[in-house]
């Protein structure tokens, strides 16, 4: 029971896909990741901590990096980043931060030096190994435990393998092996554990309070180039991409949309051949995102994580002012859910939809069918109902229709704002759970 639509055109570019070994590091070929003696299991019980002590490995980091072009967010190029230093009118750094090692004065800083210097103790570099594959991604610390918010798409090295060895670099240069906790490809997040002591959690901010114009400061590893702050502002709070996805579930008939741009995960190579697409809604900065940021922290000029960085739009390789992060109340839940369930639990409407308007103008999801027996079937809508709103925030085409019924969990309650000949009404739906 979903939501379906006509499929339309994949849009591939076989010239942005190349193969990692072609990617130089500038140094001799790494040693593998280490092999874990057994895969990821969802429901499985942690092992006695005991078994998990690990003490910290130490790698030159150059060696620890692999090639960054699999497991980051697309966009080949590297640009140049220049730190801004005002002279004059700059507040003094806080009390708090005052002893970073990344402040080289303190008497006069930025609102983006004091961001940086609150968060990036939070962010950690991934080096991730398969039997084929391996490359690098960043990640966000969400408590003293250990727990670690990533991509789904930087564990699985963009979906070709599911039991990858995961290592990752904390912010003071130590090296720790990591177990995966869990995974979730319909949100593209996943939470990896590290046995690891002074570890600093990222503290939350709440993107539901950002404008657009807002400060925002992205950090993480692009290009393997670990500890990198970019800056740029919120551009659109309200945007929905849809991205490719190599897990998926069977039932889901995920459409592919024309996109003026091309919304790319961070996989170079060709992908697998079971592939589908998600539907993301997703804040939308200008900040600087390379591969390698996947899975980093989007953060407000506090240092408050407001998004976890997933993906750009791009009609060539490299950054074009268009990076895109998965809002932070989201990802909350979802990483809440894995670490106590192994997975997360996600909602489904139970209606076949299709856009209401031609091209890439829509308002609104139009129902073709209320499936039967769905969530959606003991209620009043019916064939031609144009859904456009979901407790209050706007649906403007089926993408983000199911973006948005798919951040709540199964079995929650929601009100929909449906059109049916002009006039308009509210119906509230109990939305069954994704198998």
């Amino acid at each position: 029971m979903h939501e379906t639509w006509p499929p339309q055109p994949e849009h591939t570019n076989p010239s942005d896909r190349r193969d990692a070994s072609s990617v130089p590091s500038g140094n001799d070929a790494p040693p593998p990741p280490p092999q874990f003696q057994r895969s990821f299991q969802p429901h499985s019980e942690p092992e006695a901590s005991a078994n998990h002590q690990r003490s910290p490995q130490r790698f030159g980091w150059p060696a620890l990096l692999t090639s960054v072009a699999l497991a980051a967010v697309l966009g080949g190029g590297a640009g140049g980043l220049t730190a801004h230093y005002l002279d004059d009118g700059s507040p003094a750094a806080s009390s708090e931060i005052r002893d970073s090692p990344q402040l080289n004065r303190t008497d006069n800083v930025t609102p983006t030096t004091e961001a940086a210097a609150v968060a990036s103790p939070s962010v950690v570099t991934l080096a991730v190994g398969g039997d084929q594959a391996e490359g690098s991604g960043s990640g966000v610390i969400l408590d003293e435990q250990g727990h670690i918010l990533t991509n789904t798409h930087v564990v699985t090295l963009g979906g070709q393998t599911a039991a990858a060895g995961v290592l990752v670099q904390t912010h003071d240069g130590e090296v720790y092996e990591a177990e995966v906790v869990g995974l979730d490809p319909m949100s593209d997040l996943a939470v990896v554990k590290i046995d690891a002591e002074g570890l600093q959690p990222i503290e939350m901010g709440n993107s539901q309070d950002m404008n657009v114009g807002d400060q925002a400061v992205a950090i993480g590893a692009p290009l393997g180039l670990s500890g990198t702050v970019t800056e740029g502002i919120i551009s659109n709070l309200d945007r929905t991409i849809s991205v490719a996805s190599s897990a998926v579930p069977e039932e889901q008939d995920t459409p592919q949309e024309e996109n003026p741009f091309e919304f790319r995960l961070p996989d170079n190579t060709e992908p697998p051949a079971a592939q589908g697409q998600i539907h993301l809604n997703v804040i939308q900065s200008d900040a600087a995102i390379n591969p390698g940021n996947s899975g980093g922290a989007l953060v407000d000029g506090a240092g408050r994580l407001i998004g976890v960085n997933v993906a750009i739009a791009t009609r060539t390789e490299g950054n074009v002012g268009l990076g895109f992060a998965i809002p932070v109340e989201y990802a909350q839940r979802v990483a809440q859910e894995l670490i106590e369930n192994g997975e997360a639990s996600h909602g489904v409407l139970g209606v076949t939809i299709v856009p209401t308007g031609q091209g890439s103008l829509s308002s609104g999801a139009r129902v073709v069918e209320v499936v039967e027996d769905g969530p959606a079937a003991g209620t009043r809508l019916q064939s031609d109902d144009v859904i456009t709103a979901v407790d209050g925030q706007p649906v403007t085409d089926p993408g983000s229709l199911s973006a948005t019924v798919r951040e709540y969990p199964g079995g929650s309650e929601v009100e929909l704002t449906v059109l049916r000949d002009g006039e308009e009404f509210h119906e509230t739906v109990t939305l069954g759970t994704m198998n």
